[in-house]
């Protein structure tokens, strides 16, 4: 193997290693005629797109694209970082002409899923999924386009249930780990999802999605707020309603003391509700700092 096969090897461990920054650092000392090969680019568009650089994304594969032609991966690349800068039109070119190179990639099926249901298209989402996950059921990017688009269509049960068989499958992938942390906070279970999150940025300290994921769920995991778990559980709308509902019964019922108790008891509650997010941040940035 020559030096510069060697080290585009390295910099693909690396990256398996959830290392992008020595990634791109192994890259730079990489010699001219290496740097401007196929590999090279598409290794340092995985890089970038780790850490969530998109701009640099776009730019590296363009130049990727005009020097070394057509590429699919490099396309899929442009189509990501694009659909992250919401400029869903030419995304959806790039990926439409990396799946005309690569028509059976389950990556690039699933990367157009995520884009159809970023603009409310879930019919043809679905229907990319299912392609995908014919053709590789367990892979990560099917398990999590799975997820998007049960999440876009507002089924939290499908969705944790997804998150479920993610982990099971890659117990320590991080984006499983941050899923599964993203259905239990959904569903109320502040602790599990702070678990959860804290253990996806073990895995990967890197990304900052993650980190800030992290963080909120400690909050909301703070004993200062388990009073308000029923709310997240709920939502805001529905736990309204449903304190309305029980206000209104009391009082057909003629228990207009209960009622007025239970109204009392709600109105201490949104009090809280205002109040206690914003001490349990001190609390615990305090604590984080100390």
């Amino acid at each position: 193997m020559s030096a510069p096969d060697a080290q585009l090897s390295r910099v693909a461990h690396l990256l398996e290693l959830n290392r992008p920054e020595q990634a791109l650092d192994e890259l730079g000392r990489l010699p001219a005629g290496a740097a401007t090969g196929t590999a090279a680019f598409r290794l340092r568009a995985a890089a970038l797109t780790e850490l969530d650089r998109w701009d640099d994304v776009v730019a590296v594969v363009r130049q990727g694209l005009a020097e070394c032609g057509p590429d699919a991966e490099l396309l899929g690349r442009l189509g990501l970082a694009l659909r992250h800068r919401l400029e869903y039109a030419p995304a959806e070119r790039a990926l439409l002409d990396a799946l005309a190179i690569a028509p059976q990639s389950p990556w690039l099926l699933c990367q157009y899923a995520d884009l159809c249901c970023a603009v409310g298209q879930t019919d043809k989402a679905e229907r990319l999924v299912a392609r995908a996950a014919a053709l590789a059921p367990d892979a990560p990017p099917v398990f999590s386009s799975r997820f998007q688009l049960a999440y876009a269509r507002g089924d939290d049960r499908a969705a944790e249930r997804i998150a479920r068989e993610f982990l099971g499958a890659w117990p320590s992938h991080p984006v499983a780990l941050a899923l599964h942390g993203v259905a239990a906070s959904r569903r109320g279970r502040v602790g599990t999802a702070h678990r959860a999150f804290g253990q996806a940025l073990a895995h990967d300290p890197t990304d900052a999605d993650y980190a800030e994921a992290a963080w909120e769920s400690r909050v909301h995991a703070h004993p200062l707020l388990l009073p308000l778990r029923p709310l997240y559980r709920l939502g805001t709308f529905r736990t309204w309603l449903l304190a309305v509902g029980v206000v209104v019964v009391l009082n057909l019922a003629g228990l207009d003391l209960l009622a007025g108790l239970f109204g009392l008891c709600w109105l201490v509650v949104c009090v809280w509700s205002w109040v206690a997010p914003s001490v349990a941040r001190r609390l615990v940035l305090g604590r984080w700092r100390s």
